[in-house]
C-alpha cells in the first residue's frame, strides 16, 4: 500500500500543474463535461456507472452534467445534493490527503448514500481500506482546497 500511496502522490505533485489536472472548479471536469460525461444518477439507480446522453444536460455549479435519461436529469434537477459525487467528483482519496486529483468512473463506491469517485481501482481499493477514516480527512480538506487549483 506504501508504494501505491507514494506513486499516487508522486503523481499528483508532478502533474498538479497541468491545466487539464489542476482545476480551479469545484466540479471535476474533462472536456467541459462533470465526471467525464458520466450519468450521476446511474451509480444510484443502476448500480453502475453509465455514460450520458449529450443531448440530455444540465448545468449545476459551473459544470454541464450528462444524464442517461431524461428522467435521470430531472431526478437530480429535483435534488443535485443527492447524487452529485463528493468533493465535487474529485479523488476522495486525493482529497483527504488535501490535493485535487482526477476520477476514473469505475473507479466508486456509495457509502451511506453519497457517491465517491477515485483516480483508479487500484487507488480506490487502498481507500476501501479505512473508508470513514479516509473520509473524515476529506471532508475536512475539501473545504480548503475546493477553490483552488
Amino acid at each position: 500500500m506504501k508504494s501505491t500511496l507514494f506513486r499516487f502522490t508522486l503523481f499528483a505533485l508532478l502533474f498538479s500543474g497541468t491545466a487539464s489536472f489542476a482545476q480551479k472548479l469545484a466540479v471535476y471536469s474533462t472536456s467541459g463535461k462533470a465526471i467525464h460525461g458520466y450519468d450521476p444518477v446511474a451509480y444510484f439507480t443502476d448500480g453502475k456507472p453509465v455514460r450520458g446522453d449529450s443531448t440530455v444536460t444540465y448545468t449545476h455549479e459551473g459544470a454541464t452534467w450528462q444524464f442517461a435519461t431524461p428522467a435521470h436529469r430531472d431526478a437530480f434537477k429535483a435534488d443535485p445534493q443527492k447524487y452529485t459525487p463528493q468533493y465535487g467528483g474529485y479523488c476522495a482519496f486525493g482529497t483527504s490527503r488535501g490535493y485535487k486529483a482526477p476520477t476514473e468512473p469505475d473507479a466508486w463506491t456509495i457509502v451511506d448514500g453519497k457517491l465517491y469517485l477515485n483516480y483508479n481501482a487500484k487507488v480506490r481499493t487502498d481507500w476501501n481500506k479505512d473508508q470513514s477514516g479516509y473520509i473524515q480527512k476529506a471532508d475536512k480538506n475539501w473545504p480548503k482546497i475546493k477553490d483552488t487549483n
